[in-house]
């Protein structure tokens, strides 16, 4: 049976071309707003750090009416590091939207995205986006395009597909340049005639396969999914089965089912093939399982998601400030929390170490775990996390292999040297160089993952930010060599109280402070970065002695420099292997994994 009055999409893209604006015009242009009604900008980014960030961090979905047919649209995030939500989605829907800077172009993104697509087997609609830019050039892009399906050896039907020009911020979209702009309908048109309707057969047993889990403190795991056959009711019995894991049989009822309609769930009693709905009331559903009918049992093929490449410990907070800011301290708390996220990230991998404080947190990439510690940050937790390092493999043979990366870098022409420089230190072999029309150079590096832990920041330092760095997974290789990550060594504080001008003013002569005056330290801590590759302890809580002589002029204020106030990226890029970031809801400090002096001068001899 094929249901003509459903489709099933997935807009996929590179980080930033357009893709949660485009949704926000197709539900406004639908008519699932009021008239009158005030609407956010980017409705889709529901979280807080999704609308500062300007990201997609989580998979969404929605749905939309057109000509008496529902839509129903998942906007996928664009970043390498989430790359797991996007390969999961598409399992869900028949046909993707794939969107393209009419500027940017082809990105590494892009085509990671696109490789996912074509693996699949499904059709797609190129959208370029943006061609209201006064530097757009959509032609050019089109062929960037064409060339990129070639590279990815997509078959004859694929390489025909649908071009449409769009202004998801100008809200029109046109099936030619010269067409006169006006609405999305060319686009709605585009969706009805050329994504295939959703075939199954209708009086099969039921199969659902899960592909996102929500969570919700009142309900529980809510498992989203496409009907793949039969009809699938409240209060049915089901049994649960995973490909993956065939000794899975587990009988569950339906108690509650839900359609989307707009931003909305709706409750509905039954739904059938083709339908993306989403089921509460189940406890053991992970991402991956199928829900069939008790007659017929038949887990449905779901690929396999890609492993994490970086790990960090996550260590209950033994600093002398600790337990001042956080409501959650403990390691019982910060275990609870970790294995919570692993309900609805199938990316991330959490494990118990030998020491009941601290864990192994693993995941796809920087931005990936810092997310994850700024939402704990958030909801009250305080822990210390490590330097990030990446997970080694080894060969049959017992050799050493390492995560490798490829980075697509965009800058100025005046910086590219010192780009190629650096990364060239840091193992990256460069592989490709090209100039484009608008004075950028686009260099292509093969660089160790681990040579990119702590480079962001340097890289924005280097080009003054005007660089574009991007990057996609590339499998695994043999060990490069050691890699030295920072030149400089830190500032260490002396002794534990308040920090003082006087104190301070004395120290900024060694480096940058990264705190002002007024702020507790503890001995151990890291007030700043030293000028010199060696670490230096200062005492920053010393004030002056007062004596009964004055002199005039003497006694001037201190000027001091502002501090350099880390973010949570700059700081987890900042420290180095015997060092800690301590994150509590209202601070981030830097220390050393052993605060007493002594014992520190005692390991390090030891190394």
């Amino acid at each position: 049976m094929i249901r003509e009055d459903v489709r099933n999409i997935a807009i996929i893209a590179h980080v930033d071309h357009g893709k949660t604006t485009l949704v926000d015009e197709l539900l406004k242009q639908s008519g699932v707003f009021r008239a009158n009604q005030e609407v956010a900008e980017r409705v889709m980014d529901s979280n807080d750090i999704e609308r500062e960030r300007g990201i997609t961090i989580l998979s969404k979905n929605t749905a939309v009416f057109y000509k008496d047919t529902k839509i129903n649209i998942i906007d996928t995030p664009g970043h390498a590091d989430f790359g797991g939500e996007v390969e999961r989605v598409l399992k869900m829907v028949n046909g993707v939207i794939l969107v393209v800077d009419a500027f940017e172009g082809a990105m590494p993104q892009t085509k990671f995205v696109l490789r996912k697509a074509l693996d699949l087997d499904l059709p797609v609609i190129v959208c370029i986006n943006k061609i209201d830019r006064p530097e757009a050039r959509p032609d050019e892009v089109i062929d960037e395009i064409l060339e990129l399906f070639m590279d990815l050896d997509a078959s004859d039907e694929q390489l025909d597909c649908p071009f449409v020009y769009a202004s998801a911020k100008g809200g029109y979209a046109t099936l030619s340049l010269d067409d006169e702009p006006k609405d999305m309908v060319p686009l709605f048109e585009t969706i009805l005639n050329y994504i295939p309707a959703p075939q199954g057969d209708e009086t099969a047993g039921t199969q659902v396969l899960i592909s996102t889990i929500d969570y919700n403190e009142y309900v529980g795991r809510i498992g989203v999914g496409k009907v793949d056959n039969g009809t699938i009711r409240v209060n049915q019995d089901c049994v649960l089965v995973n490909h993956h894991d065939p000794d899975k049989q587990k009988k569950v009822k339906i108690s509650k089912l839900y359609e989307f309609d707009g931003l909305n769930k709706v409750e509905v009693n039954e739904a059938t093939i083709g339908s993306i709905v989403a089921i509460s009331g189940i406890a053991d559903l992970h991402i991956g399982d199928t829900l069939c009918s008790p007659d017929h049992v038949e887990a449905i093929p779901f690929q396999k998601i890609s492993e994490p490449t970086i790990a960090m410990h996550f260590i209950v907070n033994d600093s002398p400030l600790a337990g001042r800011d956080g409501k959650f301290i403990t390691s019982r708390h910060l275990r609870d929390r970790l294995f919570k996220e692993l309900n609805t990230d199938v990316s991330l991998r959490v494990e118990e170490t030998e020491t009941t404080e601290s864990f192994k947190v693993s995941g796809r990439g920087e931005l990936h775990l810092s997310v994850l510690i700024e939402n704990m940050r958030r909801e009250g937790y305080e822990f210390a996390v490590s330097k990030a390092e990446v997970l080694y493999k080894t060969d049959e043979r017992g050799k050493k292999l390492e995560p490798m990366e490829l980075v697509y870098v965009d800058v100025p022409e005046e910086f590219s040297g010192t780009v190629i420089q650096k990364l060239s230190l840091r193992k990256g072999e460069l592989q490709g160089m090209s100039v484009a029309s608008s004075g950028y150079t686009r260099l292509e590096f093969c660089i160790p993952s681990r040579g990119l832990i702590g480079y962001r920041g340097e890289f924005m330092t280097d080009t003054k930010g005007n660089g574009i760095m991007n990057t996609m997974f590339d499998g695994y290789a043999p060990y490069k060599g050691d890699i030295q990550y920072r030149k400089q060594g830190s500032l260490i504080a002396f002794e534990d109280g308040e920090s003082v001008t006087y104190g301070l003013f004395s120290a900024q002569e060694r480096g940058t402070l990264f705190i002002g005056p007024g702020e507790k330290v503890y001995s151990g801590m890291v007030i700043g970065q030293n000028g010199k590759a060696e670490d230096i302890e200062l005492n920053v809580c010393k004030s002056k002695h007062l004596t009964n002589t004055r002199a005039s002029g003497s006694d001037d204020a201190l000027k001091l420099t502002p501090p350099k106030i880390l973010s949570l990226e700059e700081a987890l890029d900042f420290i180095d292997t015997d060092e800690l970031l301590e994150v509590t809801p209202n601070h981030l400090r830097i220390r050393k994994k052993i605060l007493d002096p002594k014992l520190r001068k005692r390991a390090s001899f030891k190394k």
